[in-house]
């Protein structure tokens, strides 16, 4: 921009935005996945019960769902940046207390401070994407940002099973804490506001309600939002049930453990590579129909495990990978649908679709946990009943019969 003095590292360009959104929002998935892989070793190390161990698990989830929805309009009525410093602080302080943990309830604790600090990764970096790009740019940036979303919970697994296999379970809490370092240095020195629509009001719970109320009763947010929230959220249930199912159930190590989510981690980058490619000439929202068909056939393969007498590694590692070509199809397209008519309260439509998702992974794993005593069984049912949810949604609840008539 002629006259702006500003240094160029501070202007945000596709590039940048890019770069800087994507190491927010891979906070959050990587403090879930990265952790997953030390639940069965959590169990004998504080002498607990596996149910103790993953309510660990569950308040994570419910401080990250429930801190984006004050994180969002909190970024539209004092900017996005300040918000992300502040919460990533609280993500770091719970880092600490995590790692320093002496008993199951102090790190419970620790990991709902980490949710409630990884809340800003989603909702304020989506939004900084709505507050300088539209159209196929923006959805060229969500595609980058989708790579880490799914990227991050498929090859963290493997990180974490490596640590374990050479250092204890608070090796894991120190990476997450040196991540936290990195992205408050990131937000503080490389990112500027982007907010130019900053109104103080916004965060008055009237207006903070009647903005949800809005975006809950428009359908060109609720389809691909809800899209999103299932899509994403069977994706992270998953890291909550493998372990348990492969490790345990099935007998690998960690470092085989590691090497079975390889799959699903080159799946995921194969699928977003070739959807960066078709962006080029293709809009984003065609893509969404072939990502859930899919998904579907990833649901049809994870129920197909209940016809077999002996469960086999290939049975949740083949569906898994599928599932996870599939989702770079469908995140650009549903992304941009559902923030590109919300400008002035990007933040609320940012954080509700983070609420969505991450609700998604919440709700996937409280009833593994609390219907199936089996986790051979949660993942058999609960996946097919997702990618089947997905599917109606993407076909009934958009206005034109499909989330790219949307928006």
């Amino acid at each position: 921009m002629k006259g702006d003095r500003r240094p160029r590292w501070a202007v945000l360009d596709e590039g940048r935005t890019s770069f800087i959104s994507a190491l927010m929002i891979a906070l959050g998935p990587l403090s879930l996945a990265l952790y997953t892989p030390a639940l069965p070793t959590l169990v004998a190390t504080f002498a607990t019960t596996p149910a103790a161990v993953k309510f660990s698990l569950t308040v994570y989830f419910l401080g990250f769902c429930l801190a984006q929805l004050l994180c969002g309009p909190l970024s539209d009525a004092h900017g996005r940046r300040p918000v992300a410093l502040v919460f990533f602080s609280i993500y770091f302080v719970g880092s600490l207390v995590a790692l320093l943990a002496p008993t199951i309830h102090i790190l419970q604790a620790g990991r709902a401070l980490q949710g409630v600090g990884a809340a800003a990764g989603v909702s304020t970096s989506r939004a900084i994407v709505r507050d300088l790009f539209v159209g196929q740019t923006s959805a060229r940036i969500m595609n980058r940002i989708g790579l880490l979303v799914g990227l991050v919970p498929a090859f963290s697994p493997a990180i974490g099973s490596v640590l374990l296999t050479f250092a204890d379970w608070r090796s894991i809490f120190v990476l997450m804490f040196a991540y936290a370092v990195a992205v408050v240095g990131g937000v503080y020195f490389l990112m500027p506001e982007t907010n130019k629509a900053i109104d103080s009001t916004l965060i008055r719970p009237s207006r903070i309600l009647g903005a949800y109320v809005m975006l809950l009763t428009d359908r060109r947010f609720v389809a691909p939002a809800t899209l999103m929230g299932l899509v994403l959220g069977g994706l992270y249930t998953l890291p909550s049930l493998l372990p348990f199912v492969l490790i345990e159930r099935l007998g690998l190590t960690p470092i085989q453990y590691a090497l079975a989510m390889v799959l699903q981690t080159g799946a995921l980058l194969c699928g977003n590579l070739l959807v960066g490619r078709l962006l080029r000439r293709i809009n984003a929202r065609r893509l969404v129909p072939i990502g859930i068909v899919l998904i579907l056939v990833a649901g049809m393969g994870f129920a197909a495990e209940r016809l077999s007498a002996t469960p086999h590694i290939l049975s949740f590692v083949i569906p898994g990978a599928v599932w996870a070509f599939g989702l770079p199809f469908v995140t650009p397209g549903t992304m941009t649908s559902a923030l590109s008519d919300f400008p002035k309260i990007a933040g609320a439509a940012s954080a509700l679709v983070g609420f969505m998702q991450m609700g998604g992974g919440f709700l996937g794993s409280a009833l593994a946990a609390s219907a199936f005593p089996d986790p051979i069984a949660a993942v058999s049912t609960l996946l097919p009943i997702i990618s089947f949810l997905a599917g109606l949604s993407y076909f009934l609840l958009a206005p034109s019969g499909g989330v790219e008539g949307s928006g």
